[in-house]
């Protein structure tokens, strides 16, 4: 039963993508989740210049899920760069470049350099909730995200994604003038802002008071995302997968790939292979392929 999917133009040996932020600061973890099973990689969100992110502590684990406020570390662009240049042929499958920064301009320049370095595509990091000067700031209304996704495109050739926040009024709005302004597929969603208090200490638990929400308790927000977006462009389904059902709902409500992130803290890499086994079991139980069940709930 074949698993491949088509999403901005790439082509991916299976729907299920590694989302940014999770393990894709080196070459070296992205082959590893190469070989755990992924159709394609997302770096973490690479920044013009090196950052230290937040102080600890920056994760919090709930039974629902994990709240994190990381603050966005990474090595800087020009590290990266020389780090992927050395390592890119190993890596067979699609790699996807996040690219983050306090202007459209900024990220118009990470964008670029990632292509240069050889990634497939890049992902607009358009809807970070905890870190001040990024991501929702970016692109929280149809406006800034038009000039920003406008900037970009004229910097870059390769396929743009955006990654969108479920944190605005309308979110279907922001999905069309990405797509109109030049972006090839829209990835729902970004984590929640949220916070965590411990009533002990009587004080709010992360460095930075508040983070993004991931994991399944924001899965129900992402289908209906999904949903809203799916009539645009072409969409990949993020938020509280953790089961090869959590990825067949995101596809009837519209997604063509499936992003993995905290599913990997809470159930290690071989979660790629069991989401994997299990979609193939019910494609062949249901006696259709993967491309009839995308966007079936939708009527």
């Amino acid at each position: 039963m074949s698993l491949e999917t088509e999403v901005a133009g790439i082509k991916l040996r299976n729907p299920l993508i590694l989302a940014s932020g999770i393990l894709g600061m080196t070459p070296s973890l992205l082959k590893r989740v190469e070989r755990a099973g992924a159709g394609a990689v997302t770096t973490k969100t690479i920044l013009p210049r090196p950052s230290r992110g937040y102080e600890n502590p920056v994760v919090v684990e709930l039974p629902f899920g994990m709240l994190n406020a990381m603050g966005l570390p990474n090595p800087g662009i020009d590290e990266f760069e020389r780090e992927f240049r050395e390592a890119r042929g190993s890596i067979e499958i699609p790699v996807i470049g996040s690219a983050g920064g306090n202007t459209p301009e900024e990220v118009a320049y990470v964008a670029g350099r990632l292509q240069d370095c050889g990634v497939d595509a890049v992902e607009l990091n358009a809807s970070c909730p905890h870190v001040r000067g990024h991501g929702l700031e970016v692109g929280s209304t149809p406006e800034l995200m038009r000039e920003l996704v406008s900037e970009v495109r004229r910097n870059v050739k390769i396929p743009i994604i955006v990654k969108l926040s479920p944190m605005v009024p309308d979110i279907a709005s922001l999905g069309r003038s990405a797509f109109e302004s030049g972006a090839d597929a829209l990835n729902a969603i970004n984590t929640v802002r949220a916070m965590y208090i411990d009533v002990e200490a009587m004080t709010p638990v992360l460095s930075n008071k508040f983070g993004g929400l991931s994991g399944p308790a924001i899965r129900p927000i992402a289908v209906r995302c999904v949903y809203e977006l799916a009539g645009i462009c072409d969409v990949i389904g993020t938020g509280g997968v953790e089961t090869w059902r959590d990825a067949v709902e995101m596809m009837l409500a519209g997604a063509k790939a499936v992003g993995i992130g905290t599913a990997i803290y809470r159930r290690g890499l071989e979660v790629f292979e069991e989401i994997n086994r299990g979609l193939e079991s019910y494609l062949l139980k249901k006696g259709l392929s993967l491309r009839e069940i995308i966007g079936r709930a939708r009527g």
